[in-house]
Parts: structure tokens; sequence; C-alpha cells
């Protein structure tokens, strides 16, 4: 069997604390689930921009993908997301 790549993700407390931080009130919680759920939103954004950025670099004759690549696909990716 192939070896599989470790999951890579988010802390749902790095989530949380980032999510609560923007919070108007102090009476606004967030449920676990709520937290669970935005990570794995945050996780798929950045791999669909991961590759989005290298089909832009590949697309560009580049070996290596560089910030302007990610910057021209950025608009797109945040209109579908």
């Amino acid at each position: 069997m192939a070896e599989r790549e470790p999951e890579v993700g988010f802390k749902k407390e790095t989530v949380s604390k980032l999510l609560s931080s923007f919070f108007k009130e102090e009476k606004t919680k967030l449920s676990g689930d709520a937290a669970l759920l935005m990570a794995e939103m945050l996780r798929v954004f950045v791999q669909e921009a991961a590759v989005r950025s290298q089909k832009q670099a590949e697309t560009e004759d580049c070996d290596q993908v560089d910030i302007e690549h990610f910057e021209k696909i950025l608009p797109q990716l945040l209109l579908d997301f």
C-alpha cells in the first residue's frame, strides 16, 4: 500500500480564537461544531488557493509558484467562496 501524506489543517482552538476576536458582543459564543466546520472551510480554501496558484504558474511556464501567481487567482477564488 502507498503511504498517505498526513492531513494538514487548522486547530479548532486557533479557529475559535480567530473568529471570537471579531465578535462585537461578549455574549456571542461559538459552538465546537461551528469551529470544526470553519476549520474545514479554511483548509479547503487554502488547498484550492495552492492548486490554482500552481496551475497559474504552469500556464506561465514557471517552475516555482510566486506571490504574483497567487495574486492573479485571488479575485476569482474569493468570488467562488
